[in-house]
């Protein structure tokens, strides 16, 4: 099955929240409402450093994502 990059999460024990899953390497979820983040992923050291060097540019990603959903639903 091929998954798309972002996915729109939703839980009613969390009504304020806002999540978005990224499916492709590093997989993590994000919650928008507060920008926490949740890796799916272990990282070595090496991959710390790349990974805290993307993590702006991935958030930002998420977040049009959801920008561009919700538009879309209001449509």
């Amino acid at each position: 099955m091929e998954l798309p990059k972002f996915i729109l999460g939703d839980n009613t024990d969390y009504p304020n929240a806002i999540f978005v899953i990224h499916t492709e390497f590093p997989r993590f979820i994000i919650n928008l409402e507060d920008d926490n983040v949740e890796w799916f992923e272990d990282f070595d050291q090496e991959d710390q450093r790349e990974i805290e060097m993307e993590t702006e540019g991935l958030i930002k990603k998420a977040t049009d994502f959801y920008d561009r959903e919700v538009a879309r639903y209001e449509e």
